[in-house]
Order: C-alpha cells, then sequence, then structure tokens
C-alpha cells in the first residue's frame, strides 16, 4: 500500500519546500486551491493531464496532516 509520506515528494523552492505529487511538479496548495475555488474532484481530475483519483486521496490527506505547511504555500504563492 502507499502511503501519504511516499506519494508526496518534497521539492526545494526558491522559499522553502512544496509538497507534490509523486514526483511531479503538481503541487499540493494548488489542488487545495482549486477546491477552494468551487472545483470538485471530478473537475480538477480533468483539469490536470496525469491526476489521478488516488493521487488527489494522496494531497487531501497531506493537507490534513500539514495544513499550516500548506496555507504558508498558498499564503506565499498569493503573494507572487
Amino acid at each position: 500500500m502507499t502511503t501519504t509520506t511516499t506519494w508526496i515528494t518534497r521539492r526545494p523552492h526558491p522559499d522553502g519546500v512544496e509538497a507534490c505529487i509523486r514526483d511531479t511538479n503538481i503541487n499540493v496548495w494548488g489542488l487545495v486551491e482549486r477546491r477552494r475555488h468551487g472545483l470538485d474532484d471530478a473537475r480538477i481530475l480533468t483539469s490536470i493531464q496525469g491526476l489521478t483519483a488516488a493521487d488527489l486521496e494522496a494531497a487531501w490527506t497531506y493537507y490534513a496532516e500539514h495544513p499550516e505547511e500548506i496555507e504558508e504555500a498558498i499564503c506565499r504563492n498569493a503573494e507572487a
């Protein structure tokens, strides 16, 4: 069974570290933002090529376990 800790890759970023899905540039904070803007999982899946339902499950779990990290990334990217 794949766990969130192996599904999410923490990648270096100029302002710290960003949590990404597997070895992609799809970051967890971006997925959380899409959900906040009203997109459901089905719409998110169709809008990002290669993203899977398991990826989203891992992202939501990671966010639940690390809300401060993801909220900080959202704020950092909103200011950029």
